[in-house]
């Protein structure tokens, strides 16, 4: 896996079920893993191994759900032999309904910040 998380960015993340009581769309999605078409949205992780997120698999938005994921699973996936999964270095922790791939699967509106519109929400709708 490239830019593996450390432990302490790892320690950041809510544990499993803590966040039960928010809804889906205001959960904070901390860490994006992605290779290819695949992309997993991390929102808990129970310490040692395993996530809570959303995954999209081969881009396939219809069957992309929410569910649990194996960290080890995501370090050990090697496409064609030495393809590995990325942690997206650049990525800021934000709600689900700010992460635009899961807005599109979910099929909720997505909304941006536009800096010229100082500070109003955009409505944006995606295409099929």
């Amino acid at each position: 896996m490239w830019n593996t998380p450390t432990p302490e960015q790892l320690a950041t993340i809510p544990r499993l079920y803590e966040t039960e009581h928010i809804p889906m769309k205001d959960k904070i999605v901390h860490f994006h893993f992605f290779i290819g078409g695949c992309d997993w949205f991390v929102v808990e992780f129970d310490g040692v191994d395993t996530f809570f997120g959303f995954a999209i698999l081969h881009g396939d938005l219809r069957n992309a759900e929410w569910g649990y994921a194996s960290l080890n699973e995501l370090k050990s996936i090697k496409a064609k032999g030495y393809l590995e999964i990325d942690c997206d270095f650049y990525w800021k922790p934000r709600p689900a309904w700010q992460v635009e791939l899961i807005c599109k699967a979910q099929g909720w509106p997505f909304t941006t910040m536009n800096n010229s519109q100082k500070g109003e929400n955009q409505w944006h709708t995606l295409p099929n």
